[in-house]
């Protein structure tokens, strides 16, 4: 198998350096893409003075999703890998990759920040579709499956572009391996919560734009169904809850609580508007209107050493 494996990055130097160092080390026969987003701490630099790095792509977009599939773009391996910049990859991963691909179409392991430890896979049951979720900095995929099946991963999704890639995954009837060697640690200088390329678009803490990209990709693939929506209230009802909790707990203010009840509220219309629209757009098994095939202008230039 020949494996091609992408980090995207963005204005993380040091902790990439540490990435490809390992990947090096380890998988050194592997295809080395990084896709840089408009990085301003001299990562170019580092990249292009390394011997281990076979293609450097440019982007002006902070898209996480654009950066990954800019990386599709160029790959030349039958498998491809997509790495954090943050992370360091075992003697296993290799193996892991291996193994579980000759048994699913992805595949994909713990992500280890510290005493935080994705130590399982997740699953869940939606509208009667198993979906098995992955790390997007963590994660393998048939190169066939990721550009055919999936058209890459949708770009109008600024978080949760992986967890999108899931959904549609299943629905075209594919399997994820879950393989306990294909683990990655985080860097020391990584805090919890820092999972990956987070300056590459807001983080899912972000209230708006986390009900707005999770009403969008329920919506997108599986319709304003009665599930959905009661899947998408639930998480919001948890949410208000805690910061209830927080408010009479001292730690939070009412202007807060209302101010986060509106926010999930414009998220949840935004998205599910989009997705219905997105549903639209794209009938195909696909499910991915803002995917890999959509655009041809993502790089800004290519440093190809091959």
């Amino acid at each position: 198998m020949e494996l091609s494996v992408v980090v995207p990055t963005l204005n993380g130097r040091d902790r990439l350096a540490g990435a490809l160092d390992s990947l090096a080390a380890e998988v050194p026969e592997a295809e080395a893409v990084v896709v840089n987003g408009p990085s301003a701490d001299g990562t170019t630099g580092m990249v292009r003075e390394r011997d281990d790095v076979d293609v450097l792509v440019e982007v002006a977009d902070r898209g996480i999703n654009v950066a990954r599939n800019a990386g599709i773009e160029v790959a030349t391996g039958d498998a491809i890998a997509f790495l954090g910049f943050d992370l360091r990859i075992g003697s296993d991963w290799l193996d892991a990759i291996v193994d579980g691909l000759a048994a699913a179409q992805a595949a994909t392991g713990p992500v280890r920040y510290g005493d935080h430890d994705q130590s399982g896979a997740e699953h869940r049951t939606i509208v009667g579709r198993s979906v098995h979720y992955f790390s997007g900095a963590n994660v393998a995929f048939r190169t066939a499956t990721l550009r055919d099946a999936l058209d890459g991963f949708d770009e109008y999704l600024e978080t949760g572009g992986a967890r999108d890639a899931a959904h549609r995954l299943a629905g075209a009837g594919y399997s994820v391996a879950w393989r306990e060697g294909l683990a990655t640690d985080g860097q020391r200088e990584t805090k919890r919560g820092e999972c990956g390329p987070t300056p590459m678009g807001p983080a899912e803490q972000g209230r708006e734009w986390k009900y707005r990209a999770l009403s969008y990709r329920l919506v997108k693939n599986y319709g304003l169904r009665p599930t959905v929506v009661r899947r998408v209230f639930s998480h919001a009802a948890g949410d208000a809850t805690d910061t209830a909790r927080a408010v009479l707990g001292g730690n939070g203010s009412p202007s807060a609580w209302f101010g986060s009840g509106r926010d999930v509220l414009t998220g949840i219309v935004r998205g599910s508007a989009d997705g219905l629209i997105a549903r639209a757009r794209d009938r195909t098994p696909t499910r991915n209107p803002y995917g890999l095939s959509h655009r041809s202008d993502r790089a800004v230039a290519t440093y190809d050493w091959r």
